[in-house]
Protein backbone atom coordinates (compact mmCIF):
# COMPACT_ATOMS: atom_id res chain seq x y z
CA UNK A 1 0.00 0.00 0.00
CA UNK A 2 1.31 3.59 -1.13
CA UNK A 3 0.45 5.25 2.18
CA UNK A 4 1.54 8.89 2.78
CA UNK A 5 -0.10 12.14 4.38
CA UNK A 6 -0.53 15.43 2.18
CA UNK A 7 -0.57 18.45 2.67
CA UNK A 8 -4.08 18.89 4.06
CA UNK A 9 -3.31 15.57 6.36
CA UNK A 10 -0.18 17.95 8.13
CA UNK A 11 -2.82 20.56 8.09
CA UNK A 12 -4.67 18.54 10.18
CA UNK A 13 -2.04 17.25 12.26
CA UNK A 14 -1.55 20.79 13.35
CA UNK A 15 -4.92 21.43 14.63
CA UNK A 16 -4.93 18.29 16.58
CA UNK A 17 -1.67 19.36 18.30
CA UNK A 18 -2.94 22.10 19.28
CA UNK A 19 -6.44 21.01 20.31
CA UNK A 20 -4.54 18.52 22.24
CA UNK A 21 -2.25 20.60 24.05
CA UNK A 22 -5.21 23.23 25.01
CA UNK A 23 -7.53 20.72 26.32
CA UNK A 24 -4.63 18.10 27.94
CA UNK A 25 -4.64 20.17 31.11
CA UNK A 26 -5.73 19.72 34.50
CA UNK A 27 -7.13 16.26 35.92
CA UNK A 28 -7.23 15.17 32.27
CA UNK A 29 -3.25 16.06 32.16
CA UNK A 30 -2.81 14.16 35.41
CA UNK A 31 -4.06 11.07 33.79
CA UNK A 32 -2.13 11.13 30.75
CA UNK A 33 0.25 8.00 30.23
CA UNK A 34 -1.16 6.39 33.60
CA UNK A 35 -1.60 3.14 34.22
CA UNK A 36 -0.86 0.51 32.09
CA UNK A 37 -2.95 -2.54 29.93
CA UNK A 38 -6.14 -3.35 32.57
CA UNK A 39 -6.12 0.66 33.95
CA UNK A 40 -9.08 1.55 31.98
CA UNK A 41 -11.32 1.60 34.68
CA UNK A 42 -9.48 3.73 36.96
CA UNK A 43 -10.46 7.55 37.32
CA UNK A 44 -13.42 7.17 35.23
CA UNK A 45 -15.49 9.50 36.07
CA UNK A 46 -12.57 11.91 34.71
CA UNK A 47 -12.67 9.76 32.02
CA UNK A 48 -15.98 10.21 31.52
CA UNK A 49 -15.49 14.22 31.63
CA UNK A 50 -12.21 13.23 29.02
CA UNK A 51 -14.56 11.76 26.55
CA UNK A 52 -17.15 14.69 26.45
CA UNK A 53 -14.21 16.92 25.95
CA UNK A 54 -13.49 15.10 23.07
CA UNK A 55 -17.19 15.09 21.92
CA UNK A 56 -17.63 18.67 22.28
CA UNK A 57 -14.35 19.16 19.89
CA UNK A 58 -15.54 16.65 17.33
CA UNK A 59 -12.95 13.70 17.81
CA UNK A 60 -15.71 10.97 18.11
CA UNK A 61 -16.70 9.85 15.42
CA UNK A 62 -13.95 10.69 12.77
CA UNK A 63 -13.97 6.80 11.37
CA UNK A 64 -18.14 6.34 10.85
CA UNK A 65 -19.29 5.86 7.31
CA UNK A 66 -21.75 8.57 7.17
CA UNK A 67 -21.89 12.09 5.79
CA UNK A 68 -20.29 15.29 7.46
CA UNK A 69 -22.40 16.12 10.82
CA UNK A 70 -25.17 13.72 10.09
CA UNK A 71 -25.32 12.08 13.78
CA UNK A 72 -23.09 15.06 14.93
CA UNK A 73 -19.60 13.95 14.24
CA UNK A 74 -17.12 15.21 12.25
CA UNK A 75 -15.82 12.85 9.35
CA UNK A 76 -12.11 12.71 8.60
CA UNK A 77 -10.27 10.32 5.72
CA UNK A 78 -8.69 7.32 6.96
CA UNK A 79 -5.00 9.39 6.27
CA UNK A 80 -6.47 11.55 9.39
CA UNK A 81 -7.85 9.04 11.02
CA UNK A 82 -4.18 8.25 11.47
CA UNK A 83 -2.77 11.50 12.08
CA UNK A 84 -5.15 11.86 15.05
CA UNK A 85 -4.54 8.43 16.23
CA UNK A 86 -0.78 8.94 16.48
CA UNK A 87 -0.61 12.49 17.71
CA UNK A 88 -3.34 10.93 20.38
CA UNK A 89 -0.69 8.57 21.38
CA UNK A 90 2.34 10.79 21.20
CA UNK A 91 0.94 13.36 23.87
CA UNK A 92 0.10 9.90 25.97
CA UNK A 93 -3.58 10.98 26.31
CA UNK A 94 -6.20 9.30 28.86
CA UNK A 95 -7.07 5.86 28.28
CA UNK A 96 -10.54 5.96 26.13
CA UNK A 97 -13.66 4.23 28.06
CA UNK A 98 -15.63 5.54 24.80
CA UNK A 99 -13.94 3.20 22.24
CA UNK A 100 -16.78 0.67 22.40
CA UNK A 101 -19.40 2.40 21.61
CA UNK A 102 -17.36 4.56 19.08
CA UNK A 103 -15.36 1.89 17.24
CA UNK A 104 -17.60 -1.45 17.72
CA UNK A 105 -21.52 -0.40 18.45
CA UNK A 106 -21.43 2.84 16.14
CA UNK A 107 -19.95 1.35 12.61
CA UNK A 108 -22.43 -1.70 13.00
CA UNK A 109 -25.61 0.68 13.83
CA UNK A 110 -24.67 2.90 10.35
CA UNK A 111 -24.48 -0.54 8.47
CA UNK A 112 -27.50 -2.66 9.96
CA UNK A 113 -29.64 -0.76 12.64
CA UNK A 114 -32.35 1.37 11.30
CA UNK A 115 -31.96 5.21 11.16
CA UNK A 116 -34.18 5.64 14.23
CA UNK A 117 -31.49 3.66 16.25
CA UNK A 118 -29.14 5.64 14.51
CA UNK A 119 -30.61 8.97 15.76
CA UNK A 120 -31.34 7.71 19.34
CA UNK A 121 -27.81 6.54 19.80
CA UNK A 122 -24.92 8.04 17.64
CA UNK A 123 -25.42 11.61 18.68
CA UNK A 124 -25.27 10.97 22.28
CA UNK A 125 -21.60 8.33 21.80
CA UNK A 126 -20.65 11.45 19.02
CA UNK A 127 -20.89 13.95 22.59
CA UNK A 128 -19.03 11.10 24.44
CA UNK A 129 -22.43 11.41 26.71
CA UNK A 130 -23.58 7.42 26.88
CA UNK A 131 -20.54 4.63 27.42
CA UNK A 132 -21.46 1.28 25.96
CA UNK A 133 -20.02 -2.40 26.99
CA UNK A 134 -20.11 -5.77 25.51
CA UNK A 135 -22.09 -8.60 26.37
CA UNK A 136 -20.74 -11.65 23.92
CA UNK A 137 -18.67 -14.13 25.82
CA UNK A 138 -20.43 -16.21 28.67
CA UNK A 139 -18.63 -18.99 31.02
CA UNK A 140 -19.56 -21.49 28.80
CA UNK A 141 -19.16 -20.03 25.57
CA UNK A 142 -16.23 -17.75 25.57
CA UNK A 143 -14.07 -18.37 22.42
CA UNK A 144 -17.46 -20.47 20.70
CA UNK A 145 -19.46 -17.43 20.74
CA UNK A 146 -22.38 -19.69 19.15
CA UNK A 147 -22.78 -21.43 21.90
CA UNK A 148 -24.05 -19.02 23.71
CA UNK A 149 -26.95 -19.51 26.55
CA UNK A 150 -28.22 -16.46 27.42
CA UNK A 151 -31.84 -16.28 26.05
CA UNK A 152 -34.23 -12.98 25.17
CA UNK A 153 -38.19 -13.43 24.68
CA UNK A 154 -40.23 -11.06 23.36
CA UNK A 155 -42.17 -8.37 25.53
CA UNK A 156 -44.30 -6.33 23.56
CA UNK A 157 -42.36 -3.89 21.12
CA UNK A 158 -39.23 -5.58 23.07
CA UNK A 159 -37.36 -8.51 24.54
CA UNK A 160 -36.37 -9.08 27.81
CA UNK A 161 -33.40 -11.06 28.17
CA UNK A 162 -31.73 -13.67 31.11
CA UNK A 163 -28.83 -15.15 31.53
CA UNK A 164 -24.91 -14.43 32.27
CA UNK A 165 -22.29 -12.66 30.16
CA UNK A 166 -19.17 -12.97 31.75
CA UNK A 167 -15.12 -10.78 30.44
CA UNK A 168 -17.54 -7.51 29.87
CA UNK A 169 -14.99 -4.87 29.53
CA UNK A 170 -16.35 -1.51 31.38
CA UNK A 171 -19.55 -3.12 32.32
CA UNK A 172 -19.88 -1.06 35.97
CA UNK A 173 -19.79 2.33 33.94
CA UNK A 174 -21.41 1.98 31.27
CA UNK A 175 -24.94 3.14 30.47
CA UNK A 176 -25.62 0.42 27.64
CA UNK A 177 -24.70 -3.12 26.31
CA UNK A 178 -25.00 -4.97 23.52
CA UNK A 179 -26.08 -8.19 23.92
CA UNK A 180 -26.26 -11.19 21.85
CA UNK A 181 -28.89 -13.79 22.80
CA UNK A 182 -30.76 -16.39 21.60
CA UNK A 183 -34.48 -15.18 20.71
CA UNK A 184 -35.53 -18.54 18.93
CA UNK A 185 -34.81 -21.77 20.94
CA UNK A 186 -35.83 -23.89 18.32
CA UNK A 187 -32.66 -23.32 16.86
CA UNK A 188 -28.79 -24.56 17.29
CA UNK A 189 -25.68 -22.33 17.03
CA UNK A 190 -24.93 -19.44 15.54
CA UNK A 191 -28.97 -19.33 14.04
CA UNK A 192 -31.65 -18.11 16.21
CA UNK A 193 -29.87 -15.46 17.37
CA UNK A 194 -30.55 -11.70 17.72
CA UNK A 195 -28.26 -8.44 18.16
CA UNK A 196 -30.19 -6.58 20.99
CA UNK A 197 -29.30 -3.27 22.48
CA UNK A 198 -30.00 -3.20 26.42
CA UNK A 199 -29.98 0.09 29.07
CA UNK A 200 -27.69 -1.10 32.08
CA UNK A 201 -29.75 1.15 34.53
CA UNK A 202 -31.99 -1.76 35.87
CA UNK A 203 -32.12 -2.44 38.94
CA UNK A 204 -32.81 -5.84 40.19
CA UNK A 205 -32.99 -7.07 36.57
CA UNK A 206 -28.90 -6.53 35.98
CA UNK A 207 -26.07 -7.54 38.42
CA UNK A 208 -22.51 -6.48 37.59
CA UNK A 209 -19.99 -8.30 39.39
CA UNK A 210 -16.12 -6.83 39.16
CA UNK A 211 -13.71 -9.83 38.42
CA UNK A 212 -10.51 -9.20 40.70
CA UNK A 213 -7.32 -10.97 38.06
CA UNK A 214 -3.82 -11.43 39.50
CA UNK A 215 -2.62 -8.54 38.28
CA UNK A 216 -4.88 -6.89 41.13
CA UNK A 217 -7.13 -5.08 38.70
CA UNK A 218 -10.74 -5.56 37.91
CA UNK A 219 -11.84 -4.09 34.53
CA UNK A 220 -13.36 -7.44 33.71
CA UNK A 221 -16.82 -8.09 35.04
CA UNK A 222 -19.45 -10.83 35.23
CA UNK A 223 -22.97 -9.35 34.58
CA UNK A 224 -26.06 -11.19 35.13
CA UNK A 225 -29.79 -10.53 33.69
CA UNK A 226 -32.71 -11.31 35.34
CA UNK A 227 -35.62 -10.41 32.80
CA UNK A 228 -33.80 -6.92 32.04
CA UNK A 229 -35.49 -5.03 29.58
CA UNK A 230 -34.15 -4.73 25.49
CA UNK A 231 -35.84 -2.21 23.70
CA UNK A 232 -34.08 -2.42 20.59
CA UNK A 233 -33.09 -5.09 18.24
CA UNK A 234 -30.47 -4.28 15.68
CA UNK A 235 -30.71 -5.92 11.91
CA UNK A 236 -33.98 -7.83 12.58
CA UNK A 237 -34.78 -10.58 14.63
CA UNK A 238 -32.58 -14.06 13.86
CA UNK A 239 -30.24 -11.82 12.19
CA UNK A 240 -27.55 -11.60 15.63
CA UNK A 241 -24.94 -13.71 14.37
CA UNK A 242 -24.61 -11.49 10.91
CA UNK A 243 -24.89 -7.88 12.62
CA UNK A 244 -21.95 -9.25 15.56
CA UNK A 245 -19.81 -10.99 12.66
CA UNK A 246 -19.71 -7.63 10.92
CA UNK A 247 -18.76 -5.62 14.64
CA UNK A 248 -16.05 -8.10 15.05
CA UNK A 249 -14.42 -7.20 11.76
CA UNK A 250 -14.02 -3.65 12.27
CA UNK A 251 -11.93 -4.72 15.12
CA UNK A 252 -8.88 -3.92 12.59
CA UNK A 253 -7.34 -0.99 10.73
CA UNK A 254 -7.19 2.64 12.59
CA UNK A 255 -8.00 1.10 15.84
CA UNK A 256 -5.18 -1.23 15.91
CA UNK A 257 -3.05 1.16 14.65
CA UNK A 258 -4.00 3.19 18.46
CA UNK A 259 -3.19 -0.42 20.19
CA UNK A 260 0.29 -0.82 18.64
CA UNK A 261 1.15 3.16 18.87
CA UNK A 262 0.36 1.83 22.86
CA UNK A 263 2.56 -1.35 22.63
CA UNK A 264 5.41 0.76 21.17
CA UNK A 265 5.71 2.91 24.17
CA UNK A 266 5.68 -0.25 26.43
CA UNK A 267 8.42 -1.44 24.31
CA UNK A 268 10.43 1.47 24.61
CA UNK A 269 9.67 1.12 28.20
CA UNK A 270 11.27 -2.88 28.49
CA UNK A 271 14.32 -1.33 26.18
CA UNK A 272 14.96 1.30 29.12
CA UNK A 273 14.94 -1.26 31.73
CA UNK A 274 17.11 -3.34 29.80
CA UNK A 275 19.86 -0.67 29.00
CA UNK A 276 19.36 0.34 33.02
CA UNK A 277 20.23 -2.74 34.30
CA UNK A 278 22.78 -4.07 31.46
CA UNK A 279 20.76 -6.75 30.07
CA UNK A 280 21.33 -5.68 26.92
CA UNK A 281 24.89 -7.18 26.95
CA UNK A 282 23.22 -10.86 26.92
CA UNK A 283 23.33 -11.18 23.40
CA UNK A 284 20.32 -13.41 24.00
CA UNK A 285 17.95 -10.57 25.25
CA UNK A 286 19.68 -8.39 23.02
CA UNK A 287 18.35 -10.34 19.81
CA UNK A 288 14.84 -10.98 21.55
CA UNK A 289 14.11 -7.10 21.99
CA UNK A 290 15.12 -6.63 18.26
CA UNK A 291 12.85 -9.15 17.15
CA UNK A 292 10.00 -7.02 19.28
CA UNK A 293 10.99 -4.03 17.35
CA UNK A 294 10.79 -5.77 14.29
CA UNK A 295 7.45 -7.36 14.50
CA UNK A 296 5.66 -4.37 15.99
CA UNK A 297 7.18 -2.57 12.59
CA UNK A 298 5.47 -5.93 10.50
CA UNK A 299 2.14 -5.33 12.57
CA UNK A 300 1.96 -1.66 11.73
CA UNK A 301 2.06 -2.55 7.52
CA UNK A 302 -0.16 -5.01 7.88
CA UNK A 303 -2.61 -2.53 9.91
CA UNK A 304 -1.74 -0.01 6.93
CA UNK A 305 -2.32 -2.50 4.68
CA UNK A 306 -6.19 -3.20 5.83
CA UNK A 307 -7.26 -0.16 6.41
CA UNK A 308 -9.99 0.42 4.25
CA UNK A 309 -10.30 -3.19 3.04
CA UNK A 310 -13.64 -5.26 2.41
CA UNK A 311 -14.23 -8.58 2.01
CA UNK A 312 -11.21 -10.29 3.66
CA UNK A 313 -12.32 -12.23 5.89
CA UNK A 314 -9.22 -13.37 7.67
CA UNK A 315 -7.56 -9.84 8.22
CA UNK A 316 -9.12 -9.59 11.68
CA UNK A 317 -7.97 -12.82 12.57
CA UNK A 318 -4.48 -12.05 11.68
CA UNK A 319 -4.10 -9.21 13.24
CA UNK A 320 -5.39 -11.07 16.52
CA UNK A 321 -2.66 -13.79 16.26
CA UNK A 322 -0.06 -10.62 15.34
CA UNK A 323 -0.45 -8.58 18.35
CA UNK A 324 -1.76 -11.23 20.65
CA UNK A 325 1.26 -13.34 20.59
CA UNK A 326 3.72 -10.37 20.45
CA UNK A 327 2.19 -8.61 23.43
CA UNK A 328 2.77 -11.67 25.75
CA UNK A 329 5.98 -11.96 24.56
CA UNK A 330 7.00 -8.45 25.63
CA UNK A 331 5.27 -9.34 28.87
CA UNK A 332 7.65 -12.19 29.34
CA UNK A 333 10.60 -10.14 28.22
CA UNK A 334 9.66 -7.34 30.59
CA UNK A 335 10.75 -10.00 33.37
CA UNK A 336 13.49 -11.07 31.67
CA UNK A 337 15.64 -8.31 31.14
CA UNK A 338 15.19 -7.34 35.23
CA UNK A 339 16.50 -11.08 36.07
CA UNK A 340 15.75 -11.27 39.76
CA UNK A 341 14.55 -7.53 40.64
CA UNK A 342 11.09 -8.58 38.80
CA UNK A 343 10.42 -10.68 41.85
CA UNK A 344 10.52 -7.17 43.92
CA UNK A 345 7.12 -4.71 43.90
CA UNK A 346 7.75 -1.03 43.84
CA UNK A 347 6.99 -1.07 47.88
CA UNK A 348 7.73 -3.20 50.51
CA UNK A 349 5.20 -5.88 50.41
CA UNK A 350 3.83 -5.85 53.90
CA UNK A 351 0.43 -5.73 56.21
CA UNK A 352 0.92 -2.17 55.05
CA UNK A 353 1.23 -2.52 51.38
CA UNK A 354 0.29 -6.20 50.96
CA UNK A 355 -0.23 -6.31 47.10
CA UNK A 356 1.67 -3.61 44.70
CA UNK A 357 3.17 -4.42 41.39
CA UNK A 358 4.77 -1.54 39.38
CA UNK A 359 3.88 -0.96 35.45
CA UNK A 360 6.03 -3.75 34.12
CA UNK A 361 4.91 -6.51 36.17
CA UNK A 362 1.08 -5.84 35.70
CA UNK A 363 2.27 -5.99 32.21
CA UNK A 364 3.62 -9.46 32.84
CA UNK A 365 0.23 -10.41 34.49
CA UNK A 366 -1.94 -8.59 32.50
CA UNK A 367 -1.00 -10.06 29.08
CA UNK A 368 -1.25 -13.41 30.04
CA UNK A 369 -4.51 -13.26 28.53
CA UNK A 370 -3.75 -11.53 25.49
CA UNK A 371 -3.89 -15.23 23.56
CA UNK A 372 -7.28 -15.84 24.90
CA UNK A 373 -9.66 -12.92 25.19
CA UNK A 374 -11.13 -11.51 22.12
CA UNK A 375 -11.56 -15.20 20.69
CA UNK A 376 -8.75 -17.73 21.96
CA UNK A 377 -5.47 -18.08 19.08
CA UNK A 378 -6.90 -21.66 18.48
CA UNK A 379 -10.67 -19.85 17.24
CA UNK A 380 -8.99 -17.26 14.91
CA UNK A 381 -6.82 -20.33 13.45
CA UNK A 382 -10.21 -22.19 12.54
CA UNK A 383 -11.60 -18.79 10.95
CA UNK A 384 -8.50 -18.77 8.88
CA UNK A 385 -8.70 -22.43 8.25
CA UNK A 386 -12.26 -22.26 7.16
CA UNK A 387 -13.14 -18.97 5.70
CA UNK A 388 -9.29 -18.21 4.19
CA UNK A 389 -7.99 -21.86 3.52
CA UNK A 390 -11.52 -22.79 2.18
CA UNK A 391 -10.55 -26.53 4.60
CA UNK A 392 -13.55 -28.41 6.33
CA UNK A 393 -15.19 -27.28 8.94
CA UNK A 394 -14.36 -28.02 12.59
CA UNK A 395 -17.12 -30.39 13.75
CA UNK A 396 -18.92 -29.07 16.97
Amino acid sequence: MDFGFGRADEDFRAGAREWLSDHLVGPYAELAGAGGPGSEHLGVRVRRAWERELGSGGWVGLGWECAEGAYGNRVGSLTQQVVWAEEYARVRAPGRVGHIGENLLAPTLIAAGDEAQRRRFLPAIARGEELWCQGYSEPEAGSDLAGLRTVAVRDGGGYRVSGQKIWTSLAAEADWCFVLARTDPGERRHRGLSFLLVPMDQPGRIEVRPIRQMSGTAEFNEVFFDGARAPHVVGGEGAGWRVAMGLLARERGVSTLVQQIGFAAELAVVIAAAVRGGAVRDPVLREQLVRQWAELRVMRWNALRTLGAAGDAGAPSVAKLLWGGWHQRLGELAMRVRGAAAALGPVDWSARAPYELDALQRLFLFTRADTLYGGSDEIQRNIIAERVLGLPRLER
